[in-house]
């Protein structure tokens, strides 16, 4: 059966069958679809539908190929100037109840426990610190540096960088290239929310805006500095909020080609100012995968975070485009254990990785971050 006809055989009872071949007619042709078709596939698409759209694409970019990586996750803080009403992790500095900020020691110990362990990145991101600027946390990137130059460091998000960069009064530019000489190599998605600015006015009103976090990731792509893209769905945004979001990035990738991958974050509504809103089903965590797939045609990788999700979520959302899984973590993260995520205490071997992805047909491959294969498991 070819692929059309397996499309076609989904679809033959629903009202919507024309609009939806068309749809599909423009992936096997490798045309772009419209914000307008990608709000349609949300309303409209059935979940086995849209399952087999992505996963052609999924297997025509990458084959079974799953990536992972071995890394480890370092939270300076969870000190933080602002009071984004989804966030469970963050405390005020006036807030001693469950706050952290480990000193630049501390975290190089946190390195140390990796010696001559086969770890290639170390992810660095946090809280928004009052006292802390560029300098500061540049200094912690070349100490790492010094303890495993070997090391890739993706630190900060787009919202960490305004404010540390601002405090250092530095342009964007000038701090950038700064945080690249003391060994920045890459920077991860976060902060990016939903770029609607009224969503974002009623969730996140006083951080870094919409203009701001595309700004700050195309200047660090001009500069040479590659960097990852999220969104985090499933709260009180609508469908149109969704796209337009992707629409966003789809733009920017355009024109710089540097976003290694795509990540859609669950909302996690435990201990934030949301969770009266409740949180959304497995399968509407597979359609956002399959869709995001479908329209993000330029951005080569999408990932499921498995700590954010739960394992069995992740081996599901390998059929709907997704052929990422992040990597070993290792019990380093607490921002979605501390909103509910399904795994509280997220780490696993690479052997249980490797494990995971084979039993679901799929073909384990180890990376590294900028997603160079580094071993093939068979």
């Amino acid at each position: 059966m070819s692929f059309l006809d397996k499309i076609t055989d989904i679809i033959q009872s629903s009202e919507d069958k024309n609009k939806l071949i068309e749809i599909a007619y423009k992936v096997i042709n490798n045309q772009r679809i419209t914000k307008e078709d990608g709000i349609f596939l949300f309303e409209q698409g059935e979940l086995g539908y849209l399952g087999v759209l992505a996963n052609y694409i999924r297997e025509k970019k990458h084959g079974l190929k799953t990536y992972f990586n071995r890394n480890f996750h370092i939270e300076p803080t969870n000190i933080c100037i602002y009071s984004c009403k989804f966030c469970s992790y963050a405390r005020k500095i006036s807030n001693k109840q469950d706050q952290w900020e480990f000193s630049p020691e501390e975290i190089l110990n946190k390195v140390h426990e990796y010696d001559g362990k086969p770890v290639t990145e170390v992810h660095l991101v946090g809280g928004v610190h009052p006292k802390r600027d560029l300098h500061y946390y540049g200094n912690i990137i070349k100490d790492i540096k010094k303890v495993r130059p070997d090391i890739h460091v993706k630190a900060f998000t787009a919202v960490e960088l305004e404010f540390m960069i601002r405090k250092a009064k530095m342009s964007l530019e000038e701090g950038l290239l700064r945080l690249k000489e003391y060994g920045l190599d890459s920077i991860p998605g976060g902060g990016a929310e939903i770029f609607d600015k009224e969503i974002r006015k009623e969730i996140c009103d006083d951080k870094a805006s919409t203009e701001q976090w595309l700004h700050i990731h195309e200047t660090a792509h001009k500069l040479g500095i590659p960097s990852n893209a999220t969104i985090l769905y499933g709260h009180i945004e609508k469908y149109k909020h969704r796209i337009s979001h992707m629409d966003e990035l789809r733009k920017l990738q355009d024109r710089t080609g540097m976003f290694n991958t795509f990540i859609p974050l669950k909302y996690r509504k435990e201990n934030n100012s949301l969770e009266h809103i409740g949180e959304v089903s497995r399968l509407e965590d597979l359609k956002n995968y399959a869709v995001s797939r479908i329209f993000l045609d330029n951005i080569p990788h999408l990932k499921a975070y498995w700590p954010m999700i739960g394992k069995d979520t992740t081996q599901l959302a390998l059929s709907f485009g997704v052929d990422d899984v992040d990597g070993t973590i290792d019990d380093s993260t607490k921002i979605y254990s501390m909103a509910g995520a399904e795994d509280k205490s997220p780490t696993i071997t690479t052997e249980e990785l490797v494990s995971l992805i084979k039993s679901v047909g799929k073909e384990p491959i180890e990376r590294d971050t900028l997603y160079n294969e580094l071993k093939v498991f068979v």
